[in-house]
């Protein structure tokens, strides 16, 4: 086995069992250090002394030059649970939410777009955080114009990386990031992230304000509970999902169905009140790291499970029906 390839595969699952940040680095950096190695290079017991290379890589590497799968690899092979077997899975053309290292993401964009590339995406959006959210590196306008700027480079080979923001919706429903820039962006997806235990009333007029706004196009974590993972628990925000979810509707606003296995949300109940009010979801990762983007598994797999019609879900679309959503009157 290619040796490169072993420590980027590890780097990819261990990202996707969302192992800690400081492994999956420690991998891709070896596979950048031996990048341009030949093989006699590489099998030198002196490659341990490189900066960049640890025991566990160094053991990879060898172990891949042997011939051979890792066994670091080998085991993390066997432990990641797939989510296969979703019909829905397959019908997935893209993916509306995701981070890199501009924000809180733990790569740079091109590693983001290889992977998404490699999933078969037609289309991944960059939605990095916005101002408020400073312990997330969240985007000043400043600099998300600067992002902006170098997103086209990004597409190509039937692919295309969108603009995009996960713009943080402030206590009164308003949006943190200037109107005129939200407006050449590609995709908006909406998120509370703060005071997510306020008031059931003042809740409900702030994520109602913030459906309605005819610049958001994706509701994101609605309801902002964690029910598994490093970071603990979090029960959901208490607001009046039928009222929300109406106006989601009038607005052609989707709900997103996020991914990450610590979030399952929308809890299934609200998943089944956004169907009877007509809502369309996007089925969406909430990446932070390339191994991440395949999350999208476990939110196709709750989906199904909860008999949301492909139809419905604006991520089961192409590329040219999705723009159109995307640019519709508001």
């Amino acid at each position: 086995m290619d040796p490169l390839d072993a420590l980027n595969e590890i780097a990819y699952l261990l990202e996707r069992e969302r192992s800690s940040r400081y492994k999956s680095k420690a991998f891709r950096t070896a596979a950048v250090t031996i990048a341009d190695l030949d093989d006699a290079t590489r099998r030198d017991p002196g490659l341990r002394r490189r900066k960049g290379i640890g025991d566990s890589t160094f053991a990879v590497i060898s172990q891949a030059l042997e011939g051979r799968v890792p066994d670091y690899l080998a085991d993390l092979r066997d432990k990641t649970e797939a989510a296969a077997g979703s019909a829905l899975r397959g019908m997935l053309k893209g993916d509306l939410h995701s981070h890199s290292e501009w924000s809180d993401g733990l790569t740079p964009i091109d590693l983001m777009a290889d992977a998404a590339r490699r999933l078969g995406h037609e289309y991944l959006a960059l939605t990095d955080h916005s101002p408020r959210l400073r312990v997330a590196n969240g985007l000043s306008p400043e600099r998300l114009r600067e992002q902006i700027a170098q997103v086209g480079g990004f597409s190509g080979d039937g692919f295309t990386l969108l603009t995009g923001i996960e713009v943080d919706i402030l206590d009164e429903g308003a949006l943190d990031q200037e109107d005129a820039l939200l407006d050449e962006l590609d995709v908006v997806v909406a998120s509370a992230h703060s005071q997510l235990r306020m008031d059931k009333g003042p809740m409900t007029r702030r994520l109602l304000a913030a459906v309605s706004n005819a610049r958001v196009d994706v509701l994101g974590h609605v309801t902002g509970r964690l029910v598994e993972g490093a970071r603990g628990t979090r029960p959901p925000s208490t607001f009046d999902a039928r009222a929300v979810f109406d106006a989601a509707a009038a607005h052609g606003v989707a709900v997103e169905i996020n991914s990450r296995p610590e979030r399952q949300d929308p809890p299934d109940d609200l998943i089944a009140v956004a169907l009877d009010a007509g809502c369309l979801f996007s089925i969406d990762s909430d990446a932070h790291a390339p191994g991440q983007l395949s999350l999208i598994d476990y939110g196709a797999a709750r989906a199904e499970q909860a008999g949301v019609p492909p139809e419905r879900i604006v991520t089961t679309w192409p590329l040219d029906r999705l723009r159109e959503w995307l640019g519709r009157a508001r």
